[in-house]
């Protein structure tokens, strides 16, 4: 009983998808300090695909946020002949890449909330926000917990199927939503906020432009659109 008294009066904040966006983390970490969670955990896909991954990772862990492993943190460990991969995996060196690969696939708070990247045990599937119901207490209602959150879409949406619910958060460094602004989730007794920081994304845009890294234009479109996109 003390148990679950102590979860209906805490607030989680879920961060996930930086992909290396520091403008975009530094806003939220802001907006979190108005928001005062009780714990921060991160959703994975912290470094690829953006200007700074080696201080986005180095903040995240001197925050100490516990959080699960993303699709492109696991590739990150491999040999990657991605040219994004590369640099990245150059830039973080392999201490950074090893603790990336020492994530876990999931987060829980008992049988109140789990946190996966994508879907239970693998972080690479897709799930989009127009799966029927069924699908998602399909792949979901397996974890056993009440609130089921996944990341890796960049697409923020809630859905409630009676004793479940199913939420993405999605993504504070890459929306994929056509809203720019860097997107998070905040859970606590049930409820389900997400949290729209608008950011300074010029500064994002010069940073990756003069990053060297590959694509670079294609990052700064979906930084100023919200949009994906792959095409230089």
């Amino acid at each position: 009983m003390v148990k679950w008294l102590r979860w209906i009066s805490m607030r989680v904040a879920i961060v996930a998808d930086v992909h290396g966006n520091l403008a975009a983390l530094e806003a939220v970490l802001e907006d979190l300090d108005g928001v005062r969670p009780d714990v921060v955990v991160h959703g994975g896909d912290l470094a690829f695909n953006g200007p700074r991954p080696v201080e986005v990772v180095d903040r995240v862990r001197e925050l100490g946020w516990p959080g699960v492993i993303g699709n492109m943190d696991q590739a990150l460990g491999g040999r990657p002949t991605e040219a994004r991969l590369a640099w990245a995996r150059e830039r973080l060196g392999p201490e950074r890449t090893a603790w990336l690969q020492e994530l876990p696939l999931q987060w829980r708070e008992a049988d109140r909330l789990a946190l996966v990247h994508a879907v239970p045990g693998d972080p690479w599937r897709v799930v989009n926000p127009e799966a029927s119901d069924e699908e998602l207490r399909e792949i979901y209602g397996p974890l056993g917990a009440a609130v089921a959150v996944y990341c890796h879409i960049h697409r923020p949406y809630v859905r409630r199927l009676g004793d479940l619910t199913v939420a993405n958060t999605g993504s504070v460094g890459l929306p994929h939503d056509g809203d720019p602004r860097a997107s998070y989730l905040v859970v606590e007794d049930g409820r389900l906020e997400h949290r729209r920081v608008a950011y300074d994304v010029e500064r994002a845009v010069a940073e990756v432009l003069a990053s060297g890294l590959p694509l670079a234009e294609a990052v700064a479109r979906t930084y100023r659109t919200g949009l994906f996109s792959r095409q230089p």
